[in-house]
């Protein structure tokens, strides 16, 4: 999948967490969020049960896709659903519930990540192709025809690709995750990670290109 249709598709697709962005939103969904911020910022207690009950699982999948650790993922929920009960009051409805309760977990996560200090990251070269003496590719030439994204919506491989995401080098992991499955923008990674355009566009296809031969022969 090329980066222009990555920008296009926020969401969607049972391996993306994001609410989807370009679907035509349901009126009765609406008016129910819209009862259920209201009832939020009135301050009703069985409001935000409800609200836990109905994104708790999802925001859960987002923070242990970026964190790696249940326990970890757990607090960063904890936090978001804190942050997003101290600021109900100033949410104005430009974006989703879903949509705003997604940027909050993650921000949370990657500020976990932050917490734990910067460790020495392993390589990633050696996950990368190379090159012989004479400019050949070394090792099976694998196709890009199936992005992580397409694969972890299969069944048969959303294992060995979770698995295979997690040996990535936090950074590389980190970004896969936001971009590639999470569906945030080039623009919105970039501020999130407080990184250059280009250092980002080359951390992806560092990743990109990893996680392809980590896979192997799956992506044929």
């Amino acid at each position: 999948m090329s980066e222009d249709t990555h920008e296009k598709q926020r969401g969607g697709g049972c391996a993306r967490t994001a609410p989807p962005a370009a679907r035509a939103p349901d009126p009765q969904k609406t008016r129910g969020e819209s009862r259920l911020v209201q009832a939020l910022q009135a301050g009703e207690g069985s409001a935000f049960e409800e609200l836990v009950r109905r994104h708790g699982p999802n925001l859960l999948a987002v923070a242990r896709g970026i964190v790696r650790n249940d326990e970890d993922a757990r607090d960063c929920v904890q936090e978001a659903f804190l942050s997003a009960y101290r600021s109900i009051a100033r949410f104005e409805g430009r974006a989703s519930l879903g949509t705003w309760l997604h940027r909050i977990v993650t921000n949370a996560s990657l500020m976990k990540l932050r917490s734990h200090g910067r460790r020495p990251e392993v390589s990633i070269d050696p996950l990368l192709s190379h090159f012989d003496e004479y400019g050949f590719l070394e090792g099976p030439i694998h196709s890009n025809s199936a992005s992580a994204e397409e694969l972890l919506q299969r069944a048969d491989t959303r294992k060995m690709v979770r698995g295979a995401i997690d040996q990535l080098p936090e950074s590389y992991r980190t970004i896969l995750v936001l971009r590639d499955i999470e569906g945030y923008s080039t623009d919105e990674v970039v501020e999130l990670l407080e990184i250059s355009r280009g250092a980002a566009k080359v951390r992806l296809h560092r990743a990109r290109t990893a996680l392809k031969n980590l896979i192997g022969s799956v992506f044929e």
